[in-house]
C-alpha cells in the first residue's frame, strides 16, 4: 500500500517520503479499514519533532496520523460489532507511535471505531474524532450545561470550533476568542466574540461582568487571564498548560473510545455538529499540511485524501 513515512524524529519535513509499506496486519479484535480520508492534527508533527517521546515509543519508520474516516476492508475474529463495508471513523492512536492513518490502510481496534455520521462526507468526518473528542471530554470535565456562561480559547481553531457548537447545543452562552477574520465566523455559530492581545480581560468582563462560569482553553498562554475572568467557583480546563491543576482545574488528554466518538457523531446527525475542511491534500501533500498547521493560521480542518 502506499503511506506517507519519516525514517528518525525531526523537524525537516523534506523526510517525509511516500512510498510503498507493507499492508497492516489486522489483529483478533482490529478492522483494517480503507482510508477515505485523514485529519491532520498538531500532534502529528510534534511527534514527528520528537515532542511526545518521553510518553510513548515510535517505532520507525512512522506513518503519521492518528484521525481517520473510511471503509471497513476487514475483520479480526473478534469484531462482531462491525462488517466489511461498513463507513466507519476514528481516534485510531495506539500505544506506539507506528502505523498511522496518513496510508491507503490502516489497523484500528474495534473498540476504537464509530459508525460514520451519514450527515458528514468522508472529508469532514475525519475531521472529527480526535478533536471533537478533545472538545467532548473538556466539556465534560467542565460540565457545561444550559445557563452556563463559557469562554473558550482559540474558538475558531480545529477543537475551539468544535467546542463552540457541542456548548452551544447544551445550551449554554459562549464567548470566544480569535482574531478579528475569525469573528464573523464565530457569529454564525452564535459564539460573542472577543479578540487575542492586550485588554483581554477587560473585553471578556464588559461581556460578563460577574466572570464565566467555565473557561477552556485549547492555545496554551492564557492561565492569568482565565483566572482573571472566572468568577468564584468558576472552573478551568486546558488541553495544553497543565499549569491549571495548581489551581483546581484539569489539565485533558483523550484517550481513544468509539463510545465517545458515536456521541460526536450522533451531535453531526442530530444537526448540532459540523466540521469545516480548509483544504483537501493528497499523500504527497502531507509536508505541505504540516507546515500551515505550523502556522497556526488554518480555520478548520487540513484533510489527507489518500
Amino acid at each position: 500500500m502506499r503511506a506517507v513515512t519519516y525514517p528518525a524524529y525531526s523537524t525537516d519535513l523534506s523526510t517525509l517520503v511516500v512510498g510503498d509499506r507493507p499492508e497492516p496486519k489486522v489483529a483478533p479484535s482490529a478492522v483494517l479499514i480503507e482510508v477515505k480520508a485523514a485529519a491532520v492534527n498538531p500532534v502529528d508533527w510534534k511527534l514527528m519533532a520528537g515532542g511526545l517521546d518521553g510518553l510513548m515509543d515510535s517505532v520507525f519508520p512512522v506513518i503519521p496520523g492518528w484521525d481517520v474516516a473510511g471503509v471497513v476492508a476487514a475483520v479480526g475474529p473478534d469484531t462482531p460489532e462491525l462488517a466489511v463495508g461498513d463507513e466507519v471513523i476514528a481516534y485510531a492512536r495506539k500505544e506506539t507511535n507506528s502505523g498511522g492513518t496518513f496510508a491507503e490502510y490502516v489497523a484500528v481496534p474495534a473498540s476504537a471505531v464509530a459508525r460514520k455520521p451519514s450527515t458528514l462526507s468522508f472529508e469532514q468526518a475525519a475531521g472529527l474524532p480526535l478533536a471533537g473528542g478533545t472538545a467532548l471530554r473538556t466539556l465534560d470535565a467542565l460540565q457545561v450545561s444550559g445557563g452556563d456562561t463559557v469562554l473558550i480559547h482559540a474558538a475558531a481553531g480545529g477543537v475551539g470550533s468544535l467546542a463552540v457548537q457541542i456548548a452551544v447545543a447544551r445550551g449554554a452562552r459562549v464567548i470566544g476568542t480569535a482574531s478579528p477574520a475569525n469573528h464573523d465566523y464565530l457569529r454564525a455559530l452564535r459564539v460573542e466574540p472577543v479578540a487575542y492581545g492586550d485588554g483581554l480581560v477587560a473585553r471578556v468582563r464588559a461581556l460578563a461582568p460577574s466572570g464565566v462560569d467555565a473557561v477552556a482553553d485549547f492555545v496554551g498562554g492564557q492561565l492569568e487571564t482565565s483566572l482573571a475572568v472566572l468568577a468564584d467557583g468558576g472552573r478551568l480546563a486546558s488541553v495544553a498548560d497543565p499549569g491549571v491543576i495548581d489551581h483546581g482545574g484539569r489539565w485533558i488528554w483523550v484517550r481513544p473510545d468509539g463510545t465517545e466518538t458515536a456521541r460526536l457523531a450522533a451531535l453531526a446527525d442530530e444537526g448540532n455538529l459540523s466540521v469545516e475542511v480548509a483544504q483537501t491534500l493528497g499523500l504527497d501533500g502531507v509536508a505541505q499540511a504540516f507546515a500551515l498547521s505550523q502556522s497556526g493560521h488554518v480555520r478548520g480542518k487540513l484533510i489527507i485524501v489518500p
